[in-house]
């Protein structure tokens, strides 16, 4: 079932993913949005119109609850995996509304920019589905389980700020994934639970593009105001992140690669 016809613009594609639709209908036209990039007959040209971040809806499942109560995530048990994998799959399932909403909340931007949030969006949505099939293989689905309510709290909280949003959610939330990912896969690695670490290795893997993506961004948006890139990425996540920054250790090479300067890095591990 096609979700488009006849929209191929990506403003209203990105506002139906956000508000308009069930969880298999954003994944799809997520899908055949990248499909018309692909084809070039995505149109970037957008009516000033941008519905409040507050209306954007969600999956009717899984419940959203506080950190505290969330399931236990031992890897060394069936359960655990399941609950670790429930949890993903409701971080890369966020990731999708993510991308969309700094495509549709943010305007007259560069059309690469656009672009590489789109392919964020459409990793992002195959990740998700490479980790439902997972836990399907478990007897599990997305949304038999309750996931963490804070996600989107961040974008809430940067609706009104693109430098803020690009610092806060690539450059942060997601370049976590750059620093425990690589520990986590090591884990299953012992286990030899060849399915974990492939879907683990493949999300890390387009992780460090997005993240560079964000990089490349917040340096290309700061240098249009006058700012300078280092100063205004701690200011910023100083300001949003609760407790001032994240805490360590830190893939420094990983860091490196996804755009990270060497003052970012030294602030972020400066005590």
């Amino acid at each position: 079932m096609s979700y488009l016809t006849p929209m191929e613009n990506i403003f209203a594609i990105a506002e139906a993913c956000l508000y308009d639709t069930a969880l298999e209908a954003k994944l799809t036209m997520t899908h055949q949005a990248k499909t018309l990039l692909v084809e070039q007959q995505l149109t970037f040209h957008h009516n000033p119109t941008v519905k409040p971040i507050d209306l954007v809806q969600f999956a009717e499942k899984p419940v959203l609850l506080s950190p505290r109560y969330m399931p236990k995530r031992n890897l060394t048990t069936r359960e655990g995996v399941i609950a670790f994998f429930h949890a993903i799959a409701h971080v890369e399932f966020m990731a999708i509304l993510l991308a969309w909403d700094i495509i549709y909340r943010f305007r007259e931007l560069p059309t690469q920019f656009y672009q590489d949030w789109l392919i964020v969006a459409d990793e992002e949505a195959q990740h998700f589905e490479l980790i439902r099939g997972f836990l399907q293989t478990m007897a599990t689905d997305y949304g038999d389980l309750p996931a963490h309510g804070g996600l989107w709290e961040h974008a809430t909280a940067t609706a009104n700020d693109l430098l803020g949003r690009i610092a806060l959610v690539p450059r942060c939330m997601e370049a976590r994934g750059l620093d425990v990912t690589p520990g986590i896969i090591e884990r299953f690695n012992s286990q030899n639970h060849i399915a974990a670490i492939a879907i683990l290795t493949r999300i890390l893997t387009d992780e460090v593009t997005h993240v560079e993506r964000g990089s490349y961004w917040f340096k290309y948006f700061c240098n249009e105001q006058g700012l300078e890139p280092d100063a205004e990425y701690a200011r910023l996540i100083s300001h949003y992140f609760v407790g001032g920054k994240p805490k360590g250790p830190f893939n420094l090479e990983l860091r490196k690669i996804a755009g990270f300067s060497a003052d970012e890095l030294a602030w972020l591990q400066a005590g």
